[in-house]
């Protein structure tokens, strides 16, 4: 697992962070991890709700960040596209693709609508989740038995994202 994070400007104020990596697992495998509630909650989130297009649900990350996501697209096994916030003026976008590579599969995540002052924060929180979905696909299982909630995020997700942060700082955003 190499994870690749970059960030650049939408506008004045807003920008984009993109992360990738590719998995020693089938697209149908990694589809699933990244999209059933069950299996979210191994690396990334809890959820409450149902993905289908059209649905609100609402989230709360190992990263603490919480709120509502509304599913716009939902094309298994390789695109899915979420709207965070949806309706408030910190309304954003998350976008997934998945796409084989022989008996692997690459995931690329965007996350659209960010502050630019916050990029290399969520660049680096990305990347962690990344890894931890590496690991989480490892194990077979969580890779947070301690768990996290809005106020407390999981332990070992903030450690790697403060020793990922120093170095997103200094960096160039395209």
């Amino acid at each position: 697992m190499t994870t690749i994070a970059t960030m650049r400007a939408l506008d004045e104020t807003r920008g984009a962070v993109r992360v990738e990596d590719l998995y020693d697992t089938d697209i149908g495998d990694l589809w699933q991890a990244c999209t059933t509630p069950e299996r979210l909650a191994r690396w990334i989130a809890r959820v409450d709700g149902d993905l289908r297009v059209g649905s609100t649900i609402e989230v709360v990350f190992t990263s603490t960040w919480t709120g509502l996501v509304r599913v716009e697209v939902c094309d298994a096994p390789h695109h899915l596209l979420l709207t965070t916030q949806p309706g408030t003026d910190e309304e954003g976008q998350i976008e997934a693709w998945l796409t084989d590579e022989g008996a692997q599969t690459r995931l690329v995540i965007e996350e659209r609508g960010l502050p630019m002052k916050g990029l290399p924060f969520h660049a680096s929180g990305w990347r962690a989740h990344l890894e931890d979905l590496g690991r989480s696909l490892e194990v077979g299982g969580t890779v947070h038995p301690e768990g996290w909630s809005s106020d407390a995020g999981a332990p070992g997700w903030e450690r790697r994202w403060e020793e990922l942060t120093p170095a997103y700082q200094p960096m160039e955003i395209g």
